[in-house]
């Protein structure tokens, strides 16, 4: 499949999908923890690319005889340190126990032996459906061969599981549009087609160990780099490849110290920095902490994903330019779509049978679809839609 490069949608347009929501799923869901920490996560790299929004596709009708017995759904998390992941379990938890299933949610605080042993008591613990947001997508082949010999149907959620037979069905964003999306703000906003440049940019990526941010990265890059090619966009630290600006476990404090080294040894002289590509809101926080303390030029374009609050408040504050949102109350009503749907054996609603690979063959996916907040509409699509107040964001 040859990758598209998707032109920007307009703003407006955006908010309108956003409401939507993604396809098939509900229009209820948990108000957002409004009160945790900023950031994202994800999983490894794994070349591939998004297809077009409306591809749709289903996954094989599970059999009714050899569905899943019980009503108990696992729910395995990263960590609650991080705003979005508190949102995603809480949401999932609200709807699936609205649905009737009793749910053990739990949280593994970013270590991977922990969650490992989580998911070995879900298994053993009588859950029918594991839903899995993994910390490592490459470390849980083992843990999972016990799933799979009891027949527990596994989701991979928002981070695809590499190397293992295990994952029926993977939930997610289309991440590749993600990337796509930031890139174009960037074409729009300095408007790189009429512009003469050169403009100078900086590239701060996700964690290596994150199958999401080789997608988000690459759909960014394949926008811009006809923009590098032709010499309107420079990046004076000449740090370009995914394993040199990739960020380890989206750490914030980690996004600011390189930010910091950059600024010292190819800004402190004036030079105008007027792009940083930021995968994420917790990177992007990283890079505006560093600015602030390190760079007196005019601010310059920052990207990000996933509206956490402290970069929303940056966002109304002329600090961050934009950050993609991903709904997290649409994708685990997607899920929970999906759960339903396996335990009460029936065809279980993909749209997506291509892109994505883990190592052992293509998994049925679920993409929804992401829209980007700016000043000018993130209060229609952030407020008005219930997802914040306005007092989370003073």
């Amino acid at each position: 499949m040859k990758r598209k490069v998707l032109s920007m949608v307009l703003a407006t347009s955006m908010v309108a999908a956003a409401l939507a929501g993604c396809g098939g799923g509900s229009e209820e869901a948990a108000a957002p923890a409004a009160e945790a920490p900023a950031a994202e996560a994800e999983a490894p790299a794994a070349e591939a690319e998004a297809p077009a929004a409306d591809a749709e596709a289903e996954a094989p009708a599970a059999d009714a005889a050899a569905a899943p017995t019980g009503n108990k759904v696992g729910v395995a998390m990263p960590t609650k340190d991080l705003q979005r992941w508190n949102q995603d379990g809480s949401n999932m938890q609200a709807e699936l126990e609205a649905a009737g299933y009793e749910v053990d949610l739990q949280y593994a605080s970013n270590d991977v032996a922990t969650q490992v042993s989580q998911i070995e008591n879900m298994i053993n613990g009588g859950c029918s459906v594991l839903v899995i947001a993994s910390i490592d997508g490459e470390s849980l082949t083992t843990v999972l061969e016990g799933a799979k010999t009891a027949g527990i149907p596994v989701i991979a959620y928002d981070r695809l599981i590499k190397n293992t037979d295990a994952i029926s069905y993977y939930a997610t964003f289309d991440n590749y549009k993600v990337g796509q999306t930031q890139g174009q703000y960037i074409v729009d906003a300095l408007d790189l087609d009429n512009a003469e440049g050169p403009f100078n940019m900086e590239i701060t990526a996700g964690s290596p160990d994150d199958n999401n941010a080789t997608f988000f990265y690459n759909g960014a890059m394949d926008v811009l780099q006809p923009y590098i090619d032709a010499g309107k966009i420079v990046i004076p630290s000449g740090q370009v490849d995914f394993a040199t600006v990739g960020t380890p476990a989206w750490a914030t404090e980690t996004a600011q110290s390189r930010m910091e080294n950059i600024l010292s040894s190819n800004y402190a002289d004036g030079t105008k920095l007027d792009i940083c590509l930021c995968s994420n809101d917790s990177t992007a926080l990283g890079v505006e902490n560093a600015l602030a303390a390190n760079y007196t030029g005019d601010y310059p374009i920052v990207t990000g994903q996933d509206c956490d609050i402290a970069n929303v408040k940056n966002m109304i504050d002329g600090k961050q330019s934009m950050s993609v949102f991903k709904d997290t109350r649409t994708l685990a009503s997607q899920v929970v779509k999906m759960v339903g749907q396996i335990l009460k054996g029936e065809t279980v609603e993909v749209n997506d049978t291509e892109t994505y690979d883990n190592g052992t063959g293509v998994i049925p996916s679920y993409l929804c679809e992401p829209v980007f907040a700016d000043a000018n509409n993130y209060k229609e699509l952030l407020i008005d839609s219930g997802y914040y107040t306005e007092a989370d964001l003073q």
